[in-house]
C-alpha cells in the first residue's frame, strides 16, 4: 500500500457522508481503513439512488452516492449490538491508530465503544466524533442533517436570488456543503492529532460538529457581519465585497466575470466597449464600485449581450481578465483541463464491477496516490481483517457467523 499514511490503521464507524468523506481521504493517502457496516444492510447510502452501478450478472449494485465517499476501504460486516461484535470492535480498536464515528452523542457508550472505554485499552488512540451539534450545548442531543445545518448555519440566507427578484428564496448548495466541509476539517484535525502523538505519544479526542463547521466556513461573510454589524443578504451570483464579480447574460448564454483589481477592471471595460466607465469617479476603486453596484451593473448589462460567451472568454483571457463559462456536470468531465489532470478515475471490484470516481485533488511528489481499490462490496474484507489483524481462525470466524455477530 502506497501513500504517506501507509502505516496508519483507521477503524471507521462512520456512515453517510461527513465521516466517510474524511476516511476516504485517509484511504487515498494510503491508510488502512476498516469500514464497519451492519450485516445485511451496510451504509445507508448503498441504497441512495438511482443511479446505481450494474453488477457483472446484471443485477443492481451500489448507489453512486455510496461510491462517492468509500473508495479504498475494506468493508467488515460486524453487528455491534451483539456482545461478540462489540468485543471484535474493541480488539480492532486496540490495534488501530484512529477511530472515527458519527453516532449521536453518547450513542456508543452502551456498546463499550466510546472514547473512555477505548482509551483504556489503547491510550494512544485518536478518537474523532462527528455529530450535528457537537458534544456540548443545548442542541447536543439533536440529530443533525446537512440540509437543516445549512439553514441554521447561515449559508442559505446568503445563497439565492435577492429579495424582490424572480425566484427569490433561500437556497441550499448543490452538494452537502456542511457534510463535506466537516469531513475535511475532521481530516485536518486528525492529521494534527497524529503529529501531536508522534511528538508526545499521547492520543486525544476530537469533537467535530456540522454546525460549528458551517459557521466557520462562512468566512468573509461572517466577518462582514462581525465587523460591519449588518447581516449579509442574498445577492444571487454577485459578490458582497468585489464588483464586478458575478454572472452576466451574453448573446447565447451566461459568463462569469471575476474582476479582482483595478488593472483588470480597466481592461474589462475597454474590451466591453465602455472604457469611459473606468474613469467615472463612482467606479474608480473597488470600494467605490461596491457602493455604486447597481449603477455600474446597469451600465455593463447591455454591452455583455453583444457577443457570444466563447467570444467574450477569448477576448478577456487574452487580456488576463478572469472569466469563465458555467458548465454543466457533463461539460465539466469533457473539459480538456479536467481530462489533462486525470480527475475522472475508474476502479474495478474483485467481481468485475466497474465503479467510476473522482480523483483526490492532492498531488504528492514523493508518495503519489494509487487508486488500487474500489469502494468495497458489503463485508468484502470481513474474513481477511479478522484473520490478518486479530488472528482469528477459520473456525472462530465460522462461529461468529453462526451467531450472526458478523455477516
Amino acid at each position: 500500500m502506497a501513500g504517506p499514511l501507509k502505516n496508519i490503521r483507521i477503524l471507521d464507524l462512520t456512515r453517510v457522508l461527513a465521516g466517510p468523506w474524511a476516511t476516504q481521504i485517509f484511504a487515498d493517502f494510503g491508510a488502512e481503513v476498516i469500514k464497519v457496516e451492519k450485516p445485511g444492510e451496510g451504509d445507508d447510502t448503498r441504497g441512495w439512488g438511482p443511479p446505481f452501478v450494474t453488477n457483472p450478472d446484471g443485477s443492481r449494485g451500489d448507489a453512486a452516492y455510496y461510491l462517492s465517499a468509500n473508495r479504498g476501504k475494506q468493508s467488515v460486516a460486524i453487528d455491534m449490538t451483539k456482545l461478540e461484535g462489540q468485543k471484535l470492535l474493541r480488539e480492532l480498536a486496540a490495534k488501530s491508530d484512529i477511530v472515527m464515528e458519527n453516532f449521536k452523542v453518547g450513542g456508543l457508550k452502551k456498546y463499550g465503544l466510546d472514547y473512555a472505554s477505548l482509551k483504556a485499552i489503547n491510550p494512544k488512540i485518536i478518537y474523532c466524533s462527528i455529530t450535528g451539534f457537537g458534544q456540548t450545548g443545548p442542541y447536543a442531543q439533536r440529530a443533525g442533517y446537512d440540509f437543516m445545518i445549512q439553514g441554521m448555519g447561515g449559508i442559505m440566507s446568503i445563497t439565492g436570488q435577492p429579495d424582490g427578484t424572480p425566484g427569490a428564496e433561500p437556497v441550499k448548495t448543490g452538494v452537502a456543503f456542511a457534510d463535506v466541509f466537516t469531513g475535511l476539517y475532521a481530516t485536518i484535525g486528525v492529521l494534527a492529532a497524529l503529529h501531536h502523538r508522534d511528538r508526545t505519544g499521547e492520543g486525544q479526542y476530537l469533537d467535530l460538529a456540522l454546525l460549528d463547521t458551517q459557521v466557520a466556513v462562512l468566512a468573509n461573510q461572517a466577518l462582514n457581519f462581525l465587523v460591519g454589524g449588518k447581516a449579509p443578504r442574498r445577492l444571487g451570483n454577485a459578490h458582497p465585497n468585489i464588483v464586478p464579480y458575478q454572472t452576466f447574460a451574453t448573446e447565447d448564454g451566461f459568463i462569469i466575470i471575476a474582476v479582482g483589481n483595478e488593472r483588470q477592471f480597466r481592461e474589462y471595460t475597454k474590451i466591453a466597449g465602455v472604457p469611459e466607465i473606468a474613469d467615472d469617479p463612482r467606479f474608480r476603486s473597488n470600494s467605490d464600485r461596491v457602493h455604486h453596484r447597481e449603477a455600474l451593473i446597469a451600465l455593463l448589462t447591455e454591452p455583455m449581450t453583444r457577443r457570444k460567451t466563447a467570444e467574450w472568454i477569448e477576448a478577456l483571457e487574452a487580456a488576463a481578465v478572469p472569466c469563465g463559462p458555467i458548465n454543466t456536470i457533463d461539460q465539466v468531465f469533457a473539459d480538456p483541463q479536467v481530462n489533462a489532470r486525470g480527475l475522472s478515475v475508474t476502479l474495478t471490484r474483485e467481481d468485475g464491477t466497474e465503479t467510476p470516481g473522482v480523483a483526490n485533488p492532492v498531488r504528492f511528489s514523493a508518495t503519489p496516490i494509487e487508486y488500487a481499490k474500489a469502494a468495497p462490496r458489503l463485508g468484502d474484507a470481513t474474513e481477511d481483517v479478522l484473520s490478518r489483524v486479530l488472528g482469528l481462525t477459520a473456525g472462530d470466524i465460522a462461529k461468529l457467523r453462526d451467531s450472526a455477530s458478523i455477516g
